[in-house]
C-alpha cells in the first residue's frame, strides 16, 4: 500500500469481508423460515437493541423517516401544532414534522457543537405563544455527526413549556451522555439503520427507543396500519412502516461487532482531534458527552482549498449540509425572520473527513495532516 493509495470515506467493504459468513448464515436463516415481514429476527433485534441502551422497550421501523413519522402520531402530532427543529440537519427531519401534519420552527444552533441552541429553542417556543397562530407541542433535537444534543438544557426548556421531546439520532447511535446511551436520553428517540450509519443496514430501516412500553405499543400497532393486536381491526390511524426481517438480521450481525467498532472510531477521532486542534478549534461536547462518531465534521474558513488539497491526496471528504433547511424551495415558507445565522454560517464552512473503524493509523494521520498543511 502507497501512501497515496486512496481512502474510503466509510469502508462498508472491509466491514462485509470480516462479517460475512455470520451475514450469509443470519440471511439464509430467513430463507429458510420464510418470515420476511416481523420475522424473529425483528423481535430479536428489538430485545437486544433494548438491553444495549437501556430502554425500556424498542420498535423497528421501515427507515429513520418513519421513525420519526410513527413518533410523532403516537403523540397526536397534527395539524395547528408546532414542532421545533434545528435547520442545520438533513431535510429528512422537516419532511417528518409537515407529513405528520404539523408546523416545522426552525430553530438555529449551537457554534460550538453544532446542535440545537436551547438558548434559541426557548426563544422560539416564547415567539410562538406570543403569536398565538400555533400549538408548542414537541422538540426535535438532532444528535448531528454522532454527538448527542444537550438534552438536560432542552428538557429544561421543553419542560417548562409542556413539550415533549423526541430525539433525533439517526447518527449518533454509540453516543453517550452523563453514563446513558443515546435511544434512553429521553422520552423518545429515533434512529436510522441506513447503509452508511455506524450501526446499519444493506438497505433501509429505522428504530424507536421508548422509556415507556405502553408507547411502545402504540407505535407497533400504528406501524402496522394502525391495527390491534390480532391484525384484525384498524383502532387508529395507522401507516405500514414495519422493517423487513432481512434487514434486522443484518443489524443483528453488525450489534455483535459494534462495540469493537466504536471503540476504534474513538481511536481515529483522537488522532484527528490531535494533530487538527493544532489550528483548527474543534467541536466542544455539552458535559459528560460522548460522541458516537458517526461522521468527523469540522469548520474551515478556506473550505474550497482544503478539500482540493484533499482531493488531490485521494481522500474524500462530504459537506453536511451546503445549505440550512429554512433556504431550501421546500421549506422558505417556515423560514424565520433574520434568518439563523450561526446554520447559514456553519453550511459556508463544515466539511466532513473519512471516518470509519477499518481506517488506520497512518491514513487518519494524513488525512489530519493533509487538512493542516492547507490551511
Amino acid at each position: 500500500m502507497s501512501q497515496n493509495d486512496p481512502i474510503a470515506f466509510i469502508d462498508l467493504k472491509a466491514q462485509q469481508a470480516a462479517i460475512r459468513p455470520e451475514i450469509d448464515a443470519r440471511i439464509k436463516a430467513v430463507l429458510d423460515h420464510g418470515q420476511y415481514i416481523n420475522g424473529p429476527e425483528v423481535l430479536e433485534l428489538e430485545k437486544e437493541l433494548a438491553e444495549w441502551t437501556g430502554a425500556a422497550d424498542v420498535v423497528l421501523a421501515g427507515n429513520g423517516t418513519e421513525s420519526l413519522e410513527i413518533a410523532m402520531m403516537g403523540e397526536g402530532i397534527g395539524y395547528g401544532d408546532a414542532v421545533f427543529i434545528p435547520a442545520f440537519t438533513y431535510n429528512a427531519t422537516a419532511s417528518a414534522v409537515l407529513m405528520a401534519g404539523a408546523t416545522p420552527v426552525f430553530v438555529d444552533v449551537d457554534a460550538s457543537n453544532f446542535n440545537i441552541d436551547a438558548t434559541d429553542l426557548e426563544a422560539k417556543i416564547e415567539a410562538v405563544i406570543a403569536e398565538g397562530k400555533l400549538k408548542p407541542k414537541m422538540v426535535i433535537p438532532v444528535d448531528l455527526f454522532g454527538l448527542p444534543a444537550d438534552y438536560p438544557a432542552i428538557g429544561a426548556v421543553a419542560g417548562k413549556h409542556g413539550l415533549a421531546v423526541l430525539s433525533d439520532a439517526a447518527q449518533s447511535f454509540g453516543g453517550k451522555q452523563n453514563g446513558k446511551w443515546v435511544g434512553n436520553l429521553c422520552h423518545m428517540t429515533s434512529t436510522s439503520f441506513f447503509p452508511a450509519k455506524a450501526l446499519g443496514c444493506y438497505g433501509d430501516g429505522g428504530a424507536i427507543f421508548s422509556d415507556s412500553k405502553e408507547r411502545a405499543d402504540i407505535w407497533r400497532s400504528i406501524r402496522w396500519h394502525g391495527t390491534d393486536e390480532a391484525r384484525k381491526e384498524s383502532v387508529r390511524v395507522g401507516t405500514n412502516g414495519r422493517m423487513d426481517s432481512l434487514q434486522a438480521a443484518i443489524v443483528l450481525v453488525k450489534l455483535s461487532i459494534f462495540e469493537d467498532e466504536l471503540k476504534r472510531r474513538k481511536e481515529i477521532a483522537k488522532i484527528y482531534e490531535d494533530i487538527l486542534s493544532q489550528k483548527i478549534s474543534l467541536p466542544i461536547p455539552p458535559e459528560d458527552t460522548e460522541s458516537g462518531y458517526g461522521l468527523y465534521s469540522i469548520t474551515v474558513d478556506n473550505r474550497d482549498a482544503v478539500q482540493a488539497a484533499l482531493n488531490a491526496d485521494n481522500i474524500p471528504s462530504a459537506i453536511y449540509y451546503q445549505q440550512p433547511l429554512h433556504q431550501m424551495q421546500a421549506f422558505k415558507k417556515y423560514a424565520p425572520e433574520g434568518g439563523l445565522p450561526v446554520c447559514e454560517m456553519l453550511s459556508q464552512k463544515i466539511l466532513s473527513l473519512p471516518m470509519h473503524p477499518y481506517m488506520t493509523n497512518a491514513q487518519a494521520e494524513r488525512v489530519a495532516t493533509t487538512v493542516i498543511n492547507a490551511l
